[in-house]
């Protein structure tokens, strides 16, 4: 398990680290030797980042995924219960009178 969280985490860094500018200094390499034109380029640079995009929301999700379902079987509270709870004890707090410590 945690090594598929460690190659997830390695992938979703390499998407984020391939930025625009790297992909348009590689299309543009190829357009300057005349493999694409300028049009084809342009196009290429639009897609391939929006697949790049596309690629590193999905890997989020399925990171996000992967924490919440070991949180659920590992029995651990995620953040967001911890607050509702807070918020519950804080209800509780103002509605029941205060308990009375035994001397």
């Amino acid at each position: 398990m945690l090594e598929i969280l460690r190659k997830t985490l390695l992938i979703g860094a390499g998407l984020a680290s391939l930025t625009r500018e790297k992909m348009e200094s590689a299309i543009n390499d190829l357009v300057r030797r005349g493999e694409l034109t300028e049009k084809e380029g342009r196009e290429l640079v639009d897609d391939l980042f929006k697949r790049s995009m596309e690629m590193k929301k999905d890997m989020e999700a399925r990171m996000e995924k992967i924490v919440e379902d070991t949180l659920t079987r590992w029995n651990i509270p995620t953040r967001k219960e911890i607050l509702e709870l807070r918020e519950r004890v804080e209800r509780l707090e103002k509605t029941s009178p205060p308990v009375q410590g035994k001397d």
